[in-house]
């Protein structure tokens, strides 16, 4: 936890993790201001530092980051390998330490603890980052400390592709220079709530009497006094890969009627994907399960790229069903199932169109939470009525 532990916890990050992988695989963007996403209606989803430099950051609308800087690069042509190469830094890190979390599409968490014995933990942490950088070509930041917050705080710090640790002892030296601003979930309401109370930096969050911070903030009060103390959680969540949500349903009687059958799939899709979207998740497998009159079973799994979007996961089971299904066979029981999960990034949902769509799966969401869901079906679920 604090200065007295001897966890040493990494946090790794893909700078940029978008443009990286549009530069990676287009040289001629390095050094130029690039801006991953949609032009017209769409907004910035990720930006190069050189397009920062302009005032540009993601979540802006495309048409305003033009207009800053004209000569922006507009791209997402890579757009279908950002899983890939994630996955592929995911292997690397899996191959090279015992106990990891993929927080995200981009960073990972590291549990270097106890290998000091052997290799040295920031020797270590160091060979990890450059050999991440010399295989998959990205620029990669990494930070090492004794709890997860400090060391995010320590690469947000690194960057761009650097390295910094902050030794035991040495969190509280590190943390109280720091405005408040960067303690991570600090928004900007947060963020100005507590300078109207003269509280700028993390020292005067630590100086602040607990008592007072939580009259000030609420619950969050005690996390920051504890947080700007240098005491944190060091915590890896080692199941996330293991992790999965479905739905599957035994039918009264058995079907070979591919019509019902694909309706049912989307049904069943419907309602994991309204899970996965509750939790705040993204898959990056599907799972399609058949099972026979006979009871024979068979499941059928695919590796996509991490989505949250009803129409890309219908299409893909639909897809994974008609690979599998043997016609003709009657059938007793279908069922879906998502793995490899990850959270919702903000990057993730900022591409043309998604973020729209998320939009809208979340409003209809809500009013299923609020009305029920059978209120609201999409039209591939309805019965076309006949005309009258």
């Amino acid at each position: 936890m604090a200065s007295s532990s001897l966890h040493h916890i990494a946090h790794f990050d893909l700078d940029s993790f978008f443009v990286s992988v549009e530069i990676r695989n287009d040289p001629k963007l390095k050094g130029k201001p690039v801006a991953v996403g949609g032009y017209e209606r769409g907004v910035v989803a990720a930006c190069s530092y050189e397009a920062r430099k302009f005032g540009i950051h993601s979540a802006m609308p495309m048409k305003k980051a033009l207009q800053l800087c004209p000569q922006l690069i507009v791209t997402n042509s890579s757009r279908d390998q950002y899983s890939k190469y994630s996955r592929w830094v995911t292997d690397i890190i899996a191959s090279k330490v015992p106990l990891f979390e993929k927080a995200s599409i981009d960073e990972f968490y590291i549990d270097l603890t106890g290998m000091n014995k052997f290799f040295g933990v920031s020797k270590y942490a160091k060979e990890l980052r450059q050999h991440i950088i010399t295989e998959t070509g990205l620029p990669i930041s990494c930070g090492l400390s004794s709890a997860r917050f400090i060391s995010k705080m320590a690469t947000n710090e690194a960057k761009p592709n650097g390295f910094l640790e902050i030794p035991h002892g040495k969190e509280i030296e590190f943390l109280w220079p720091l405005g408040i601003e960067k303690i991570n979930g600090v928004g900007k309401q947060t963020e100005q709530h507590l300078k109207s109370y003269g509280i700028y930096t993390i020292e005067d969050i630590a100086r602040t009497p607990i008592e007072h911070l939580e009259k000030i903030a609420g619950k969050w009060g005690e996390a920051l006094w504890h947080k700007a103390h240098g005491r944190g959680s060091v915590e890896i969540a080692t199941d996330w890969e293991q992790k999965s949500m479905s739905h599957e349903n035994t039918f009264d009687t058995d079907y070979t009627d591919i019509d019902f059958l694909h309706k049912e799939l989307v049904r069943l899709t419907e309602k994991t994907a309204y899970s996965l979207r509750e939790d705040e998740k993204m898959t990056g497998c599907i799972t399609v399960k058949i099972r026979y009159s006979d009871f024979e079973t068979t499941s059928r799994q695919e590796v996509i790229d991490y989505t949250a979007l009803d129409d890309v996961l219908i299409a893909k089971v639909k897809d994974l069903f008609n690979k599998s299904y043997q016609k003709g066979r009657p059938v007793r029981l279908v069922g879906v199932r998502f793995s490899h999960m990850i959270p919702i990034t903000t990057q993730m949902s900022l591409f043309e169109n998604n973020v729209e769509k998320l939009n809208l799966y979340k409003a209809v969401d809500d009013i299923k939470e609020r009305f029920g869901s059978k209120l609201v079906t999409k039209a591939v679920v309805t019965k076309k009525k006949d005309a009258t």
